[in-house]
């Protein structure tokens, strides 16, 4: 790729909003611009360039995006003199040219695959007249946003997509109207990037995809991630994690190579959106209650003290107050070490959004209330059993509130709190692997003292 040399110099501030597929664009971008001599700021205020990578997932993010474009309109002048606020990722997949309707001051809009044109975009807007510059949103980019230069938030972590798309037509998600269908990245590629990655220091790798279980349909004819998993093991990267997992393809094979690869974490997020086999079939999940618990205690049984998290959905159109109890009964059942919890968003676009629910706001609002109840108590009883044990951490830097405290993430993704010790320097510890001896389980982390060296 060739660098846009009349981009040196400028500065520029990337603001991300949604899912980790997002975040990992978001490097892309950051990588695509420093390859054309800008430089990162810590502010959009202090930047000519302010890119915004949305997501669409839910209504809170669309609100939260305009809130941040029309407020560029006040900001500073930036040092050049000229600022270009670009909008990229699904908002800008979904809208396209709709966008400038609602934020004048919108001068660059490029959809989820048409990331490598960002420079040249950027560049036309500062030599046009004011009008707001579209990527083709229809129009394939040539390979995966993996193979664009990156700019890492963390040395010792890699986001490492493996494919991109969904074609399961949840009626309530907007991705693949987005995202696109499915499309597998080359098997020899991504384990050349994990391998690579490695080499650089790189410590944890996180393979993403809408639905990892079926990575290799699209380009092989049959799934292949178990296959992936135990390849990407063989390259010596120390943590191997996964996003996102649908239970309906969740293989027997997978399970068997997440217990047989030592690099993979016993951690696994298996969204379930539902208890209700009913609401179910209305989301168009394709697998029952009875489907997803067999599958939870299969893998607990391969995988002993496995951590599982999930998504759930409360005030689907149509869920009664039967409905919603099922899922509270199979929450307590699988025994979720977490949970992300959503009240229902309407997005435009897809069935669920057509369906009319008459069910007050304030009966959704309290069934949301006592899931979240009982998540965080399932979430206390699961750091329990980690109380007197030692447990390895990868150091992600200092608390917000005490720097001499450090925080990191162990094998089940549960975050750890310990102090530097006397003598050390908290900084030289971030990308180490170090043991923390719980003494402190509380809901939502573990705290200990540091035990032995850091490696």
């Amino acid at each position: 790729m060739q660098a846009n040399n009349s981009l040196a110099g400028l500065t520029y501030h990337v603001k991300t909003f949604g899912c980790q597929m997002n975040l990992h664009d978001a490097e892309r971008v950051s990588g695509l611009l420093g390859t054309c001599g800008c430089l990162e700021v810590a502010t959009p205020e202090e930047a000519d360039i302010v890119v915004f990578m949305t997501c669409c997932v839910r209504e809170k993010a669309d609100t939260h995006l305009y809130g941040q474009v029309s407020a560029m309109v006040s900001a500073p002048e930036p040092p050049s003199g000229r600022r270009v606020v670009c909008i990229g990722g699904c908002i800008a997949q979904r809208d396209g040219a709709s966008i400038r309707e609602h934020m004048r001051n919108v001068d660059v809009v490029f959809g989820t695959r048409a990331i490598s044109s960002l420079p040249e975009l950027i560049d036309e807007a500062r030599s046009g007249n004011g009008k707001t510059v579209f990527a083709d949103t229809n129009e394939d980019s040539q390979g995966f946003s993996s193979d664009l230069p990156s700019r890492r938030e963390n040395a010792w972590h890699a986001w490492v997509p493996i494919m991109t798309g969904c074609n399961n037509f949840c009626t309530y998600c907007i991705v693949p109207y987005v995202r696109g269908c499915e499309r597998d990245r080359a098997f020899d590629d991504i384990v050349d990037e994990v391998r690579r990655l490695h080499a650089e220091g790189v410590r944890e790798v996180c393979l993403l995809g809408q639905n990892v279980n079926s990575f290799g349909r699209q380009r092989y004819g049959s799934p292949r991630f178990a296959e992936l998993l135990r390849a990407v093991g063989e390259t010596s990267i120390e943590r191997i994690r996964f996003t996102s997992s649908h239970p309906k393809d969740l293989s027997p094979a997978t399970i068997a190579a997440m217990a047989e690869t030592p690099a993979v974490m016993p951690q696994l997020h298996l969204a379930v959106q539902s208890g209700s086999t009913r609401v179910l079939k209305a989301m168009n999940r394709r697998y029952t209650r009875e489907d997803y618990i067999a599958l939870a205690n299969s893998i607990k049984e391969a995988i002993p003290g496995i951590a599982l998290s999930t998504d759930i959905i409360v005030g689907f159109p149509g869920e009664t107050e039967e409905d919603f109890e099922q899922t509270l009964s199979l929450v307590r059942e699988v025994g979720f070490a977490s949970a992300f919890t959503f009240i229902y968003s309407k997005r435009p676009g897809t069935p669920a959004a057509k369906i009319d629910d008459p069910t007050p706001r304030e009966v959704i609002q309290e069934r949301f209330d006592r899931l979240a109840a009982l998540v965080a108590d399932l979430a206390h009883d699961a750091n329990q059993v980690e109380l007197g044990r030692t447990v390895e951490a990868l150091v992600e830097g200092a608390s917000k509130r005490d720097e001499r405290v450090l925080v990191g993430h162990s094998p089940k993704n549960k975050t750890v709190h310990f102090e530097a010790p006397e003598g050390c320097d908290p900084h030289e510890l971030v990308g180490k692997l170090v043991d923390v001896r719980v003494d402190e389980a509380r809901t939502w982390y573990l705290r200990g003292p540091m035990v032995g060296e850091p490696r």
